[in-house]
């Protein structure tokens, strides 16, 4: 049976420039060049901001990947080609979230249904890279079911809005001022827009910026110097500028909350450095403050959950890989079985109609009598291969390659060199639907 290589371009050894320069065109243009190489029966591409990985079945896979790299000028020092055993372990790390920057992120598998679905759906696919990524797909799932990898926040953006959810145990109908438009507050804004708040105001010194982000998150802008208007409604304040100095004092904050409900706490998180608050305002009836110290430890104890939690996911992905591989040995016994019925099974048809013709010759038969014959050669071809069939599926079980091989020889079955030519129309095929843009 033909196995899976890879090449794989990824954040652990390449940069963006890097990852973006090594391919100028979209996937459909990916699919179509490696379509085009010669005896490539299937393909998958995953690409993303992080990565550019190819999957190919061929038998001739090294050769292929290594001339594609160089066509796509990717210095190879950036890159890891991967045998099956490599690929098959690496595309199921990949789905746990195992290979990803934040271990455990979630967007990654659902990136890999994506695109796997996209490539399927071009044809481009067969029946042994389907194994494979409906193997790791599945795998992604149960990790994420059964460990705790993708829980708790990693970034301080996303960890001041779980602090803020926590504090006030929840964020329904809350009003959130975020004070600062820069690459921290774009995280905070985008954390708080998958929570169902009341309303997010997006405080900037360049007015503009904050314009965009609340556009894009469906907030307000608020000038900078108009911040403590807003103050006076807003339940929750996380401030992350650059400002060397305090952009909320105790004078402002104790001016905003004079005439508002004492019943209501007002939370003030500083994820800046320098602070962008004045801590003594901490002092105040009803203010809580929290800083990034605060935050800090919830990540760390966040990425030392995952790395523990990351064990129990490599635990799983080798009883899966297991798994895989005794499908794939039962996939090439399956394949000689098959190919082994319909020989002999051609062979009874053809000497089936010799009997029924010579019978013809001596008597008039009907079609109870064709019928008792048709029973009769397909019930001796069913109890003469059940024996082989199950002998053959527990030596693809103990992987005993060699025996498969000699049987196929035996018996004259179809071998894989006689089906290039075959398959490779097919691959032609793909080519085309590959270019059918829209589909």
């Amino acid at each position: 049976m033909t196995e899976i290589s890879s090449m794989v371009i990824s954040h652990k050894k390449a940069k963006i420039e890097e990852m973006e320069s090594a391919w100028h065109g979209d996937l459909d243009g990916l699919l179509h060049h490696l379509c085009n190489y010669e005896y490539v029966h299937e393909c998958v591409v995953l690409k993303t901001c992080n990565r550019v990985e190819i999957y190919v079945v061929s038998p001739k896979s090294s050769s292929v990947l290594f001339s594609f790299a160089k066509e796509m000028g990717a210095s190879t020092h950036i890159i890891d080609f991967y045998g099956h055993d490599e690929s098959l372990e690496h595309l199921l790390r990949l789905a746990g979230g195992l290979e990803s920057m934040i271990v455990g992120e979630d967007q990654i598998l659902g990136q890999i249904k994506d695109l796997y679905a996209y490539c399927k759906k071009k044809e481009t696919t067969g029946k042994i890279l389907d194994t494979a990524f409906d193997k790791a797909i599945q795998v992604g799932k149960r990790i994420r079911n059964e460990t705790r990898i993708n829980k708790g926040s990693v970034s301080i953006g996303s960890a001041a809005v779980d602090l803020a959810e926590d504090i006030l145990e929840g964020l329904t109908g809350k009003y959130v001022l975020v004070i600062g438009a820069g690459e921290i507050g774009v995280l905070v804004a985008k954390a708080l827009a998958e929570k169902n708040i009341e309303a997010i105001y997006i405080a900037n010194r360049t007015f503009k910026k904050a314009e965009e982000i609340a556009y894009e998150l469906g907030g307000h802008a608020v000038r900078l110097d108009e911040v403590e208007v807003y103050l006076k409604d807003a339940d929750v304040v996380i401030s992350g500028t650059g400002a060397p100095h305090y952009i909320l004092t105790r004078e402002i904050v104790e001016k905003a909350i004079k005439d508002r409900d004492k019943s209501r706490k007002l939370l003030l998180i500083d994820i800046a450095n320098p602070r962008d608050i004045e801590e003594s305002v901490a002092e105040l009836a009803n203010v809580e403050l929290c800083n990034i110290d605060n935050l800090r430890v919830i990540s760390e104890k966040t990425l030392k959950m995952r790395k523990e939690e990351a064990k129990k996911a490599e635990e799983i992905i080798q009883d899966e890989i297991r798994l895989l591989n005794l499908q794939y040995k039962r996939q090439k016994a399956d394949k000689i079985i098959s190919d082994l019925y319909r020989q002999v099974y051609d062979v009874r048809i053809r000497e089936r109609e010799k009997a029924v013709n010579r019978l013809c010759a001596y008597h008039t038969i009907g079609e109870i009598e064709t019928e008792v014959l048709d029973d009769l050669t397909h019930s001796i071809v069913n109890k003469i291969l059940a024996e082989p069939t199950k002998v053959l599926r527990q030596a693809a079980e103990l992987g005993n390659e060699e025996f498969l091989d000699v049987v196929s020889r035996v018996f004259c079955l179809e071998k894989e060199k006689a089906n290039i030519e075959k398959i490779k129309p097919d691959c032609g095929n793909m080519t085309n639907r590959v270019s059918e843009k829209g589909n």
